[in-house]
């Protein structure tokens, strides 16, 4: 008997916990991959590559598109808003972190100006967004 000895209807002795583990194990990583998408901004950007990287808690996210546009929190806004947003922030968490993400194609000007924005706003820790060594290369089509 592939059971073992046990016959029919007797009293189980133990439970195989090898199919609960599996499942599991499933689930944790379905949650990770979501989670990362969801923090993951929605906007095609062109990141720079790091070394080394760390993740940061992210409190405001500011994405400059390559048109120079800005969004704040998947937000589209101009740099007065930008900065009122910060303010507001900053009132709510004086230890608020701000991540910078910009394209590659957006020109070292604009980044300093959004820059000097969170910094005239009172931001004092600002840290610039990069994809993980060995992160897929954007699509073509998302540039």
């Amino acid at each position: 008997m592939a059971g073992g000895s046990q016959p029919r209807g007797g009293i189980i002795e133990g439970i195989n916990v090898t199919p609960l583990v599996d499942i599991v194990l499933v689930l944790l990583i379905i949650f990770m991959v979501t989670a990362k998408m969801v923090v993951t901004p929605a906007v095609p950007v062109d990141l720079p590559r790091a070394s080394q990287s760390e993740e940061v808690q992210t409190l405001l996210a500011v994405t400059i598109q390559p048109d120079g546009g800005l969004l704040v929190d998947g937000v589209v806004c101009t740099d007065e808003e930008l900065r009122e947003k910060a303010r507001e922030a900053l009132g709510r968490d004086e230890g608020l972190r701000a991540v910078l993400h910009a394209d590659g194609a957006v020109p070292h000007r604009r980044v300093m100006a959004v820059l000097d924005g969170l910094k005239a706003s009172g931001v004092e820790r600002v840290a610039f967004g990069a994809l993980p060594p060995g992160a897929d290369e954007p699509a073509e089509g998302g540039k």
